[in-house]
Parts: C-alpha cells; sequence; structure tokens
C-alpha cells in the first residue's frame, strides 16, 4: 500500500512537472515570437536609408555661379603658358588650371544630379561680368594683349581680384548652404585661393 501511494504520487508530481514545462515552453515560444517579430520591425527601421545629402537653392546658386567663374580663371591661366615671362607666374598659372578644371566637372556633375541646367560651354552671365571678381571683356582683351613682365602684372592683378570674388562665394555657400560636397568643396575653394592669393601678392611686392 504505501509503496502504491508513493509511486502514485510520484506520477501525479511528474505529470504536473511536465504540464508546467509545457506550459512555459508554449508560453516562451509565444514570447519568442513576439519579441522576434518586434526585433524585425525595429531591425528594418533601423536599416531604412537615411536622406542622402539634401541641396538647397544656395548650392545651385554656388554651382552655376563658380562654374563660368572657373572656366574664366582656367582661360586666364591658359594664357600664361605663351605669354608669361615669370617661372613663378607660368608654375601658379598651372596649378590654378589643375585645381579648377576638376571642380567644374563636379559641379556640372551635382547640377545634373539635382535636374537643374547647368551653364553652357562657352557661356557667360553678362550680369556676372565686373562682379564677383569677374573680368570684363576689355579686362581680358588687354590681358591677352599682354606679354613678358607686364603680363606676369595683369595676371596677378587680375587673378587677386578673380580670387577675392570666388572666396566670397565660398563663404556665402558655408553660410547658406546645405548639400555637404558642396560644404566641402567651399572650404577648399577658400584655403587654397587665400594661399594663392598671398602668394601673387608676395610675387608682385617683389617685382
Amino acid at each position: 500500500m504505501k509503496k502504491n501511494l508513493i509511486r502514485r504520487t510520484a506520477l501525479v508530481v511528474a505529470a504536473g512537472a511536465a504540464s508546467l514545462v509545457l506550459a512555459g515552453c508554449g508560453s516562451g515560444d509565444g514570447t519568442s515570437g513576439a519579441h522576434d517579430g518586434h526585433g524585425s520591425s525595429s531591425s528594418a527601421s533601423s536599416s531604412a536609408p537615411a536622406p542622402r545629402g539634401q541641396h538647397n537653392a544656395a548650392d545651385v546658386a554656388f554651382a552655376k555661379g563658380m562654374i563660368p567663374h572657373h572656366r574664366q580663371a582656367v582661360e586666364m591661366a591658359g594664357l600664361a603658358t605663351g605669354r608669361a615671362e615669370s617661372a613663378e607666374v607660368k608654375k601658379l598659372a598651372d596649378q590654378i588650371r589643375k585645381a579648377q578644371d576638376p571642380e567644374i566637372r563636379t559641379l556640372s556633375g551635382w547640377l545634373t544630379s539635382w535636374g537643374e541646367q547647368g551653364p553652357a560651354e562657352g557661356a557667360m552671365d553678362h550680369s556676372m561680368h565686373g562682379s564677383g571678381g569677374m573680368m570684363t571683356p576689355e579686362e581680358m582683351g588687354s590681358l591677352k594683349k599682354a606679354s613678358g613682365e607686364a603680363f606676369d602684372t595683369a595676371f596677378m592683378e587680375m587673378m587677386i581680384k578673380h580670387h577675392e570674388g570666388a572666396v566670397a562665394m565660398a563663404k556665402t555657400q558655408k553660410a547658406d548652404g546645405a548639400f555637404p560636397q558642396a560644404m566641402t568643396m567651399a572650404d577648399a575653394i577658400i584655403t587654397s585661393q587665400t594661399a594663392e592669393i598671398a602668394t601673387m601678392n608676395g610675387l608682385l611686392r617683389k617685382s
């Protein structure tokens, strides 16, 4: 009798434990399923792409203004090859051309990606002449006629004015723009062209 009672009690305890385990597993699976579902939705939202560099009207104005500005600088630099006397002026002109040619392509690419029309090759906004450091047609004409030391002096004086205009445009971009890459280019323009202005002022003082 005692043995039967012990066996029966053991069976009841085992059955109870089994049902608890099963209940726990069921509950665990359900909870786990809920957590997994929540986890995946959380993971999906965290992997949603962040908005790529947004641009604004100031970025567009910067690109549209800087393209013809750079083109004129490259044209001026190109004149130095056959007209400059100073090796330092020739070196500086080559440096300007190498820096600004790729920037023109980059700026044009941004405008295309934004669905904006870039300034046509050879086109010049006449309202920019004499402003933003841009040379007037008369100034460009006189530079093309100069050679030797006279060219060196005229080139540096005009390029200083031109660079000062570019630096001012870059500072406007830094203040009003939003596109990260345009901000980086504006920083580069401010740094490189400010250094070139200092170099040209130094050369002018020597001459």
